[in-house]
């Protein structure tokens, strides 16, 4: 009698650890990123695993993801729910990724994970976000979870994550990013990340601007779309905050969130209006405020405060690059900014130096370690088209060196931000 699927991928076992895992997963596909679900699906069906949770979330968006996930999260631990989280990248170890009740996984689990995704996609090739996606979906199935979040990597429609029919849907934001794969305005680009939309399920966008062809899509689709701004709002009075629907306060007094930039009080926002919708799972005010204030989420406007103060921010597309500099804007120094920056070279460059341009006194270009990264010398170049002087652009031959230069070259009350790519932020974090 041939063995079940669910007895094959059990006495599936490995001696490998974490770091040989992942070195093997890159090492499978050709491709960093190929968009698609038929391969992702195949291996899924294989693995037959029982059901992630009681409620699935899954967050796109072109920034923000990260933090409404954390939010939610957040609030959600603090009401007593048992919780997962998948999120990428990771910034400073790949456990990061996946959370259960709010911890970091273990290695031992993942690689468990890993070894059980290897006997169930037989000779399927996966990219290294795939493999990384079923892998915390095996995670999860072996957990009782009342709720897991789940962060689209790329777009949406074809996005690995999107094999799983959410409960509830999250847009953050729709803006121009990875213009190679989802196209290069907000209206494809919206019409990718639409594409987590569920018939008789709830979408809940954060963006106040919802391109037509989100709308066109939810009616379609037969989803009910919900957006910040017509169904649901942020009233701030000082560093508290209301949130509102249909025009009148109906959660009030809540605390800042814990994350530094304004647009932190639109996630806000949106993570109360998923809330609102996990009937299931109620939460008060006090949870609310008090998930808030606890909330983490590293690099995301990441503060370290003493002579010279640091900030990490993963900010890496005009979008984010125009919230960082308003952020930094309101909250000036005596001294200078000095700005660590490395950029992936199918960025914007132009439009992310050109907003960040008039917050920073010095700029220390590097590349971080991965293909993609852009060249010193070409970003410096873009700099100077911008109108920025040559003399307060210098490059470097590695993060580290230009992060360290930074620090050497600044004096009390000057402040050191790191941003343009998750990459840079990670390798400046690990000195």
């Amino acid at each position: 009698m041939k063995p079940s699927i669910t007895l094959q991928v059990e006495k599936c076992d490995s001696t490998k650890s974490l770091t040989e895992w992942l070195s093997y997963l890159e090492t499978l596909h050709p491709q960093e990123i190929e968009l698609g679900l038929e391969r992702v699906q195949a291996v899924f069906q294989r693995q037959n695993l029982s059901q992630l949770a009681y409620k699935v979330i899954v967050v796109a968006g072109t920034n923000g993801k990260g933090s409404t996930i954390a939010m939610l999260e957040s609030i959600l631990l603090n009401a007593g729910y048992s919780v997962g989280s998948y999120t990428s990248p990771h910034l400073r170890h790949y456990n990061e990724r996946v959370h259960v009740g709010g911890i970091d996984i273990d290695d031992a689990s993942l690689c468990r994970a890993f070894s059980r995704v290897e006997c169930a996609r037989g000779n399927t090739s996966l990219s290294y976000f795939e493999y990384g996606t079923l892998a915390a979906f095996d995670i999860f199935s072996r957990h009782t979870l009342d709720v897991v979040l789940l962060e689209v990597g790329l777009g949406g429609r074809l996005d690995a994550v999107n094999i799983i029919d959410a409960d509830i849907s999250v847009i953050t934001s729709i803006d121009i990013d990875h213009q190679d794969w989802l196209g290069n305005d907000r209206e494809k680009i919206g019409f990718e990340k639409a594409g987590i939309m569920r018939k008789g399920h709830i979408t809940v966008c954060g963006d106040r601007h919802v391109p037509e062809s989100v709308r066109t899509v939810a009616q379609q689709t037969g989803a009910v779309l919900s957006v910040l701004g017509e169904d649901f709002d942020v009233q701030r009075h000082g560093d508290k905050w209301d949130w509102i629907e249909d025009g009148k306060p109906t959660i009030t007094e809540l605390e800042r969130p814990a994350l530094g930039a304004d647009c932190q009080y639109d996630n806000a926002a949106v993570a109360v209006a998923v809330l609102q919708q996990l009937v299931e799972f109620p939460v008060d005010s006090v949870d609310i405020s008090e998930g808030l204030e606890r909330v983490q989420c590293p690099g995301r406007f990441e503060c370290y405060s003493g002579e010279v103060s640091c900030i990490f921010d993963v900010a890496h597309n005009p979008a984010s690059a125009a919230v960082l500099a308003r952020t930094l804007s309101k909250d000036p120094v005596q001294g200078q900014t000095r700005l660590v920056f490395g950029v992936m070279a199918d960025k914007d460059i132009k439009q992310i130096t050109s907003h960040l341009s008039e917050q920073v006194s010095k700029w220390y270009i590097a590349a971080p370690k991965v293909q993609r990264a852009a060249e010193p010398d070409k970003v410096k170049d873009v700099c100077i088209s911008n109108g920025i002087s040559s003399e307060i652009v210098d490059c470097f031959g590695s993060v580290t060196e230009a992060f360290q230069r930074a620090q050497e070259d600044s004096e009390a009350n000057d402040r050191v931000v790191i941003c343009g790519s998750f990459y840079t932020v990670a390798e400046a974090m690990a000195q």
